[in-house]
């Protein structure tokens, strides 16, 4: 597929200038818990002079009892602050309208009033411990108060600093990872709000790409990735669209990166998804190790990186999610919502060398906000290709971020320290959620009959074993795709 490339004459700016996004998309965070506190240190004024909705300091919640607990900042002397909140916060459709409304089921136009995320914790962590969930010693649901500062992640903090933080960016949907991640590829979850739909029939932006000749490549992080099994347009694409992390390095230095690039993290418990209650010190490793390969490569000064989270995952923030949202397409929604109300808001910076430091990226306010789909919008814009739904199509892009006429070249990030946790996340064997959905997703996959995963999934215990058999069911797949060709 052909590359568009670089201008031989004067060189182009803004969005026109931009030869790659590089979408990189976390696990389950909300815009507080990450960056609220970004710059409380100048009263939520950035060095650019510009308004940042972050913390006070004075928000709360109540608790089971109608005692207000306080915001506050988590400590860097405890020795599992990379695990907060300790156990994974409730993030279903329900579990969502319960911290939003402070009940699971709302009455239609019901007020926001973002105040049951203790009790809503607590009542997860009650169901979790009697269900032998992994939990971290000690974790009680105040802990959902319990922010990062800056010091704490100083990678994305210094990423928002350093370039633009978008504050009212939202999940496209109030619920879980699937329905979401579909949303940012695809524009639409094809009214599914869980993760028990774990694929999906829409076209996505990798098949409009295709269609359109321009290139694009999935990369996870340690494994196939999870993104290949969800669509029937990344189903069916060559192999050569899709790697691993060390393969996006290697691109990256070489200056061969696609015009349009996704990035996972790993999937296990261990590892870099930065979902509660795995390591987030491990997350500021990856994305630390992806700005630096895209910074590193000849190609950084034509790079926008987007750094984002899928949903909230049941973590604290204060700013009740906004209604207006275009519904993506005529599909009923589950548990009838009719996708009018966006998710919470989620922690999203955004990295070029065309964009001035210090810089609070927003839409005016009464006008659309940035969702999930304004990545696909930001796609469809630079190259020129149609929307995938109506939502893609209604949502703003990103290219009024890039500002600047002349590519930076000092370095944010320089002298910055990756932080490392104390503690490893508890029960590092036991299988991660999406770990599970990958490989049930890898059973459905056609092999030959040979193949010797069949009939295996429901003999699998520990993460390795999970780790093991989709490995080896994607390789018979590929394999046998191969042979077919």
């Amino acid at each position: 597929m052909a590359d568009d490339q670089p201008s031989t004459t004067s060189p182009a700016t803004g969005l026109p200038g931009i030869d790659h996004i590089v979408v990189l998309m976390l696990e389950n965070r909300s815009f507080d818990h990450m960056l609220g506190y970004l710059y409380a240190d100048s009263g939520n004024v950035s060095p650019a002079g510009q308004a940042f909705e972050g913390l006070s300091g004075h928000e709360s919640n109540p608790d089971g009892s109608g005692n207000p607990v306080a915001v506050y900042q988590l400590a860097s002397n405890d020795p599992n602050v990379y695990l907060s909140p300790g156990a994974d916060p409730g993030e279903g459709y329900k579990p969502t309208n319960d911290q939003v409304f402070g009940t699971a089921s709302p009455a239609a136009g019901a007020t926001p009033t973002m105040d049951g995320f203790v009790t809503d914790f607590a009542s997860t962590i009650g169901w979790e411990t009697e269900d032998h969930w992994d939990i971290v010693a000690g974790t009680k649901a105040t802990d959902i108060m319990g922010m990062f500062t800056p010091d704490l992640l100083p990678v994305l903090s210094g990423l928002a600093r350093g370039f633009a933080v978008c504050d009212h960016w939202y999940a496209s949907a109030p619920t879980e990872t699937m329905p979401n991640r579909a949303f940012a590829c695809a524009g639409t979850s094809q009214g599914h709000m869980d993760d028990k739909t774990k694929k999906f029939t829409a076209p996505s932006i990798f098949g409009l790409l295709t269609q359109h000749q321009v290139s694009w490549t999935i990369y996870g992080y340690n494994a196939e990735p999870l993104t290949r099994l969800d669509f029937p347009d990344t189903l069916s694409a060559p192999d050569s669209n899709f790697g691993l992390f060390t393969d996006f390095q290697t691109a990256a230095a070489a200056g061969n990166l696609a015009s349009y690039v996704f990035l996972e993290p790993s999937w296990e418990s261990t590892g870099n998804s930065q979902h509660p209650n795995y390591d987030v010190a491990l997350g500021e490793q990856f994305i630390h190790d992806v700005y630096e390969a895209l910074r590193g490569g000849p190609a950084w000064e034509r790079t926008l990186l987007i750094v984002t989270y899928d949903e909230h995952g049941g973590c604290y923030d204060h700013v009740a999610p906004p209604t207006g949202a275009t519904p993506p397409d005529d599909t009923p929604g589950q548990d009838g919502f009719d996708f009018t109300r966006f998710g919470l808001r989620v922690p999203t910076v955004l990295v070029s060398p065309m964009i001035p430091a210090g810089t609070v990226f927003r839409v005016p306010q009464g006008t659309t906000p940035f969702d999930h789909t304004s990545i696909l919008k930001t796609v469809e814009q630079r190259w020129g290709l149609p929307a995938l739904t109506a939502r893609d199509a209604a949502a703003p892009d990103v290219s009024g971020v890039l500002t600047l006429t002349t590519p930076r070249t000092d370095d944010p990030l320089s002298g910055v320290v990756v932080p490392t946790s104390a503690n490893p996340p508890p029960g590092s064997t036991t299988p991660s959620h999406l770990l599970k959905v990958q490989a049930e997703l890898a059973s459905e996959l056609p092999v030959p009959s040979t193949a010797t995963t069949t009939s295996r999934l429901h003999t699998l215990r520990t993460s390795d074993d999970y780790r093991r058999y989709i490995d080896t069911r994607v390789q018979e797949w590929k394999a046998g795709r191969s042979s077919t060709r």
